[in-house]
């Protein structure tokens, strides 16, 4: 229930987010910093579909490895995601050295989301 739960909103909000910067920043950033918060998005939405079906894994009794990739997923979001959306809002680009931690944390997710589908 809770990658379900934390799947819908982040989904909710990278639609929300997507639909901001394309109509309310396009004009107000560089392309640079539109790139980067696109690129925000973009991978926010991709996980965010990976944590329902992490969902669906965990509510047919995957545990283990479907719980690991859907806590990475999260993390990721919150680091990949989050660390290039606060870059663009506030200009920090030392926040540019967070990014890739939340990368790894993708990384991980999908594997432990492939081990959960080989382990059956």
């Amino acid at each position: 229930m809770t990658f379900g739960i934390l799947g819908s909103v982040f989904g909710f909000l990278g639609v929300a987010l997507g639909a901001f910067g394309a109509h309310a920043l396009k004009d107000r950033l560089i392309p640079e910093d539109m790139a980067i918060f696109e690129t925000a998005v973009h991978y926010q939405m991709i996980h965010a579909l990976a944590l329902l079906a992490v969902a669906l894994l965990v509510g047919r009794g995957g545990s283990g490895p479907s719980a690991l990739a859907g806590w990475a997923f999260v993390t990721g979001i919150v680091l990949f995601s989050g660390s290039l959306f606060v870059l663009v809002f506030t200009g920090e680009r030392w926040l540019g050295a967070v990014t890739p931690v939340g990368g790894v944390s993708f990384l991980l997710g999908w594997l432990a989301l492939g081990w959960s589908f080989f382990r059956g």
